[in-house]
């Protein structure tokens, strides 16, 4: 996220006194509980947080690369239910990790935090190096091109090791043309791609957040067990791969640097 220092907060949740929630213009950014970091609040960080919990066995420590940092919520969420994860936080916004630093508990000693665009780090990063790969890039709520693109999904799929997941948060308005637009682009790169969200959002029926989830193995993770963890959330979600996920980015096509230029 990118935003002035005056445009930022940190309020208290008024029917969670230990949560607070990082506003940038007045908009909603992250949510941490100072008390307990296993709290998530926000619905598709919980739906990144299930496809974490059933892509290695429980308590087992993960090397992840997290892009967007914002008040950095899953680097202590993972911190908390996978102890000794070695983590890098890459946050563009220094005004963001000043005020982070500054008003929120410090973070466990094996997470980083560095100020840098997401795609430099991606490029930067070493090849084969993390379990995991989480993309929540935004500016001004729209996902810039830089980071939409087949190319800078190439890097982050050189950056996993060949058991590594990809996740990615999109946000999309009825009819979802540009996540249809993002699973294509995620195809072209990976070899198994699923898409988890509320079941509202997959029935076009609402703007909200998505999740899409990307692998270099092929059934790399048990959409059974997915799917049933989603559909039992508060906000109760569904999960779309192989046929299904066919149809919904049926006649979508996938985004290149060039093509998001000319946009």
């Amino acid at each position: 996220m990118e935003s002035a220092a005056d445009d930022l907060a940190l309020v208290v949740d008024p029917a969670r006194r230990t949560g607070r929630t990082l506003l940038a213009a007045g908009v909603g950014q992250s949510y941490v509980d100072v008390v307990d970091p296993r709290h998530l609040h926000f619905e598709y960080v919980r739906r990144m947080a299930a496809v974490i919990d059933l892509a290695a066995p429980p308590g087992r420590p993960l090397t992840a690369l997290h892009l967007g940092g914002g008040a950095l919520t899953l680097p202590r969420w993972l911190a908390a239910t996978r102890p000794g994860s070695a983590q890098l936080a890459v946050e563009r916004d220094p005004a963001v990790v000043d005020l982070v630093r500054r008003e929120l508990p410090p973070l466990p000693p094996e997470v980083t935090v560095a100020v840098a665009d997401a795609r430099d780090a991606v490029t930067a990063a070493p090849t084969g190096r993390y379990d995991l790969v989480l993309a929540d890039v935004y500016r001004a709520a729209r996902m810039p091109g830089h980071v939409a693109s087949v190319e800078f999904a190439t890097e982050a799929a050189r950056t996993l090791h060949s058991d590594g997941v990809y996740l990615v948060n999109v946000t999309d308005l009825p009819p979802l043309v540009f996540c249809r637009a993002q699973v294509a682009t995620l195809r072209a790169v990976f070899a198994d791609v699923y898409l988890v969200a509320d079941r509202r959002m997959l029935r076009g029926r609402r703007y909200g957040n998505l999740v899409l989830a990307a692998a270099h193995r092929p059934d790399r993770l048990p959409v059974r067990r997915l799917a049933a963890r989603v559909a039992a959330d508060p906000v109760p979600g569904g999960v779309l791969h192989g046929p299904t996920l066919d149809a919904f980015v049926s006649g979508a096509r996938p985004a290149t640097d060039a093509t998001l230029a000319a946009d």
